[in-house]
């Protein structure tokens, strides 16, 4: 099994920052792609930001040139940035990890969800 825990949601005002961390751990042999998704009541899950084991990034239109993705694969993290945030940024924000528990085995993994809120 795979635990993926994060932390660094809140409550921040508009025009402020943010940084998401999310960690996995358990049976792990090697991890490919990182990313977040967020989600808000009534609607369908949406991809934020994605990075590759190699580093390469996409993001939402709607956060490009406010939010940066970043991973540590020493430490199986993925980090995201949240900078001049905006009201219609609040979300629950999951973290996801495709994970290879064998080398023919890849599994999305989720993670339990954090809170964000932006307002004044």
């Amino acid at each position: 099994q795979v635990q993926l825990v994060e932390s660094g949601g809140g409550l921040v005002q508009p025009g402020g920052s943010l940084r998401l961390s999310c960690a996995a751990s358990g049976s792990i042999f090697g991890i490919a792609d990182m990313g977040w998704y967020r989600q808000v009541p009534g609607k369908e899950r949406e991809l934020v930001a994605r990075i590759t084991k190699s580093g390469f990034t996409d993001y939402a239109d709607s956060v490009k040139d406010r939010f940066g993705i970043s991973r540590d694969n020493a430490k199986n993290t993925v980090y995201l940035q949240m900078n001049s945030l905006k009201p219609e940024d609040t979300a629950v924000y999951y973290c996801t990890v495709w994970v290879y528990s064998s080398p023919l085995s890849l599994v999305q993994n989720w993670g339990q969800g954090t809170q964000v809120t932006v307002s004044s």
